[in-house]
């Protein structure tokens, strides 16, 4: 028995928070096998298929060392809180207003340790060691501090290391080698790797495709739920409006329609003003959603829509969840040109349209079309 392997672990330091497509793959990815889950701060509601899936669930820490650095990390995320506070204002130096984010993620790097340090009790030979929302930042510490070599996956690179968290960093840079970082694009891995040369990463798709396609009924249901006639043509925005999100551009572009259009609007932050305005468009059909929402509810949004609406700003090349979503869902996607590798990675899919990003005249046209009856073949490709 000494040469059978242990467990998959997943750490997801965010399980306690609802919605998103990262607790779908949490979901999915814990019901392939046999897997220890570790949440730090226990999962959400939304979550409960995961617990009924037969996998372990390790909630909070195991160990006086994890006890320890659980501890040192919610002490961080205070002092980081406090700082956020004290240092909104933008009469503050730009290093000043920085500085509570450079705890967050040094808050960050202990919890991931946390969760290693408990993965090493419960798991000591585990098969494989992924931590699926990963801190951009402090990688070879988080290594060091948990004693544990890992898979770590970067979604997005919000905030750098400044000095006195690079000087942590290069401390424990040897840690470095004990990680394989992934990246959902390339865009993410170039922004990273250009931080930390010595990381090795791949790039790799975030989205677990479990074969749950919407079906006919929830179509029909969701037509149903939101009072929309069949022969009606309905797109979703689904959500919450970040600042990479290129609202003005979709709000431009509802002004200029011709024809009516339902718009499904789920998600959360929203901004109420511009919702508002759209409510008086018209020939526009307004439902909100304010999230975020069950995964049940969710797909009666998709299922109720023609098509799911991603709209960016130039430039952005973070991973899209909702690209990820219409490709497991089999929901035909209207995409922005924001990003030109994904433009050329969809370019060729019968169940895209897209536009160009930042401009709103031709919109309008592809959105009110001839109702899509198309369907994603196999979608992203599936995490492994």
């Amino acid at each position: 028995m000494s040469g059978v392997p242990g467990p998959l672990v997943l750490i997801e330091p965010h399980a306690h928070q609802g919605g998103g497509h990262h607790q779908h793959a949490l979901t999915a990815l814990a019901a392939t096998g046999t897997c220890l889950v570790v949440a730090p701060a226990g999962l959400s509601e939304e979550l409960g298929p995961l617990a009924r899936s037969g996998a372990q669930i390790a909630a909070g820490q195991d160990g006086a060392a994890a006890r320890f650095l659980l501890a040192a990390a919610r002490a961080a995320e205070r002092v980081s809180a406090t700082g956020r506070r004290a240092f909104a204002s933008r009469r503050w130096p730009r290093p000043i207003r920085r500085l509570p984010h450079q705890v967050t993620l040094l808050a960050r790097c202990l919890t991931e340790a946390t969760c290693l340090r408990t993965a090493r009790r419960r798991a000591p030979r585990a098969a494989a060691v992924v931590i699926l929302s990963a801190s951009e930042a402090l990688h070879g510490l988080a290594a060091v501090l948990g004693g544990f070599p890992h898979l770590r996956f970067v979604h997005e690179l919000v905030t750098t290391e400044d000095r006195p968290v690079r000087w942590l960093g290069r401390l424990a840079r040897r840690g470095e080698k004990q990680v394989v970082a992934l990246y959902p694009s390339a865009a993410v891995r170039d922004r990273i790797t250009a931080a930390f040369p010595r990381l090795p990463g791949q790039v790799r798709a975030f989205a677990v495709d479990d074969g749950r396609r919407l079906t006919e009924a929830e179509r029909d249901g969701g037509r149903t739920a939101f009072a929309i006639p069949h022969d009606a043509t309905a797109v979703c925005v689904v959500g919450g409006w970040w600042p990479y999100k290129d609202i003005a551009t979709i709000d431009a572009a509802l002004a200029r329609l011709t024809t009516p259009l339902h718009v499904l609007v789920c998600g959360t932050p929203l901004d109420d003003a511009v919702l508002a305005r759209w409510h008086q468009l018209p020939r526009v059909r307004l439902h909100t959603v304010p999230g975020p929402v069950a995964d049940q509810v969710l797909r009666l949004v998709y299922g109720a829509s023609d098509a799911s609406l991603v709209a960016r700003h130039p430039g952005v090349g973070k991973e899209s969840g909702l690209v990820m979503d219409a490709a497991r869902l089999g929901v035909p996607l209207l995409l922005s040109e924001h990003d030109p590798e994904l433009t050329a990675r969809l370019a060729d899919q019968p169940w895209v349209r897209s536009f160009p990003a930042g401009d709103a005249d031709p919109s309008p046209r592809c959105w009110t079309s001839s109702r899509p009856r198309f369907q994603p073949g196999r979608g992203l490709r599936r995490m492994k």
